[in-house]
């Protein structure tokens, strides 16, 4: 070969690797978000939604806005095509809300009212709720599959935020005329249960159930709904409980519906940059944070099958308005902002999740596959001190902020600290854990071993649950089975389809116990140990003194960046020679 075709050739291999070199990371492909983690109205700020991994996000369609005038007006601006243009692109599902009853179509109260004609047959004109489902289906059916009936039904009248001034009765009348017709238009549209709030009415979604499997026709027709919502707020360990108590109620009465937590959050009251005075529910910015990745983390191990922040963004929000917002008003963003980022990329592609709650802390165990997440925090205002069984040599030990350190295995062991809760609520005390640790694994499907020596008297876990849950690809997920206490299973067992068959023969005289323990009594092994530290100060996990090589490249670009770095020299190298000899010549 002549010298000038080797030239050229080195000079294109040389070429070719400075390229891989630049363009090779950035042409990486992320994968697409899991779709059981949302964000109501996402819409506000595409580009953080994006950088959030939101999957879904709730959009509400206000009957009185789309339809202000009567039957024959229709408002389409109140929900931009480009709000569903955009969700698509960026690969997220759309769930719509449907409430809020114009003036002109009820008798009742405006927004709240029980609509005209709601007892007339489904195909008549002064059905005026029918008519109004079946033209919003006929829109937008096309981009959206999900419709949620309304809004937290179970809150009373005369009560602040009541929506719905109906009885249980005539929301069954609302849901079930809605399911007729939207299923008309697209037979394979899913109707889901408004949200319940649970404490608003603890015997409500009893009551509704009761009126669903007492219609003959219900069975025929799924019982006119394919997904139960509830909305859980401020308690992290009410989030099991409130999910565990909506599935018994379904279950009384025959029924196997998937769970969805549309909304879960804790607002902060001592945000510097927004503040808020209310008479109780003290939450810190830091307690935001530990909150979502708490509830979601809990919602997970319970069999929620989709699990959404409320919101994204405050928009709109007047001075000393409730600060739910990831992102505040001006765009900047609250530390929870970082922590939903963490669920989206620590908590996607779990297989099955497992809730061990001890007397002082808590962990939730994400089998993932490929690799094993375990979130942990204390319960109460005492420093804990751990000791966790390893899955691997060494760990990757992320705190709430996104802060990441190596953590080496020890004896089978890695030992941390973990701070105490806040618990400053004067009214509840410990209503969220204390900051909140990631330890992430490359491992998974494995269960971790029984700790060794012997727990504190006060150490027994009173609550060990593992819910096998469906990864999500182009399918949604489904997370529908009951938590039991059982010995961690190595192959969890799947769980159903999306839609699953209910029950044949309900029984509408069931009922579950109407106050049961929020702590469930069932016990197992620890497999982990904890002893309260004596050290008052909240100490973080002291970090090892070797450098986490996942903070110097990621996993999935280490290999590609070594070998075009190596091609690179190499051919710098050549070029070199070859001009030497070049030189010498």
């Amino acid at each position: 070969m002549s010298r000038s075709r080797v030239s050229r050739l080195v000079l294109a291999l040389f070429v070719i690797g400075q390229s891989l070199l630049f363009v090779g990371p950035a042409a990486a492909q992320e994968p697409p978000p899991d779709v059981r983690f949302g964000a109501v109205e996402a819409f506000w700020d595409s580009a953080a939604a994006v950088e959030a991994g939101v999957g879904w996000e709730r959009i509400l369609f206000y009957w009185s806005e789309l339809q202000p005038n009567g039957p024959e007006d229709w408002n389409g601006y109140h929900v931009p095509d480009d709000w569903l243009s955009l969700a698509a692109q960026q690969g997220r599902e759309v769930i719509g809300l449907i409430k809020h009853t114009p003036a002109w179509a009820t008798e009742g109260p405006p927004g709240c009212g029980v609509p005209k004609g709601l007892d007339l047959p489904i195909d008549d004109p002064g059905n005026l709720w029918a008519t109004f489902v079946r033209r919003v289906v006929e829109i937008y059916g096309d981009r959206i599959n999900r419709w949620v009936i309304w809004n937290e039904p179970d809150i009373e009248l005369e009560t602040y935020g009541n929506e719905w001034c109906g009885s249980s009765e005539q929301y069954y009348r609302l849901l079930k005329v809605a399911y007729l017709v939207a299923h008309e238009v697209d037979p394979d549209v899913q109707i889901h249960l408004a949200g319940i709030t649970f404490w608003h009415n603890r015997d409500y979604l009893d009551q509704f159930l009761d009126h669903v499997v007492q219609d003959p026709t219900a069975p025929t027709h799924g019982y006119y709904f394919d997904a139960a919502t509830v909305h859980i707020y401020f308690q992290t360990e009410s989030v099991p409980y409130v999910i565990n108590e909506a599935r018994a109620a379904l279950r009384a009465h025959g029924l196997e519906k998937p769970i969805w937590v549309n909304e879960t959050n804790a607002s902060p009251d001592s945000d510097p940059q927004w503040p808020l005075v209310r008479p109780r529910w003290r939450v810190s910015l830091e307690e935001q944070s530990s909150f979502l990745l708490q509830s979601f983390a809990l919602a997970l191990s319970a069999g929620a099958q989709r699990i959404a922040v409320y919101k994204l963004k405050d928009v709109g929000l007047p001075p000393g308005g409730e600060p739910f917002g990831l992102i505040r008003p001006d765009g900047s963003r609250r530390p929870a902002f970082e922590a939903y980022k963490l669920i989206t990329r620590y908590y996607a592609g779990t297989i099955s999740a497992r809730e061990e709650r001890h007397a002082l802390h808590e962990v939730v165990t994400l089998n993932r596959g490929e690799a094993t997440t375990r979130v942990l925090w204390a319960r109460r205002d005492t420093d804990v001190s751990v000791a966790v069984p390893a899955l691997a040599p060494e760990a990757r030990l992320i705190d709430q902020t996104g802060v990441e350190q190596r953590l080496v295995a020890q004896d089978g062991m890695y030992a941390l600290t973990l701070p105490a809760a806040r618990c400053a609520d004067e009214h509840a005390g410990c209503i969220i854990g204390g900051p909140t640790y990631l330890l992430v694994e490359g491992v998974g499907g494995t269960a971790p071993p029984v700790a060794t020596g012997v727990p504190e008297p006060t150490d027994a876990p009173v609550v060990t649950a593992t819910v096998a849950v469906t990864p999500t690809a182009a399918v949604t997920p489904t997370a529908g089975a009951t938590p039991e206490p059982t010995t961690p299973s190595a192959t969890p067992t799947p769980l159903p389809t999306e839609t699953p068959t209910p029950t044949a023969t309900p029984t509408a005289t069931a009922t579950p116990t109407p106050t049961p323990s929020p702590m469930p009594t069932a016990t197992q092994t620890s497999s982990l140990s904890e002893t309260p530290s004596s050290t008052p100060t909240p100490v973080p996990p002291t970090p090892t003194a070797t450098e986490s090589p996942f903070t110097v490249l990621s996993p999935g670009l280490s290999m590609p960046f070594a070998l075009v770095v190596l091609v690179s020299l190499l051919a710098l190298a050549i070029v070199g020679v070859w001009f030497g000899g070049l030189r010498r010549r």
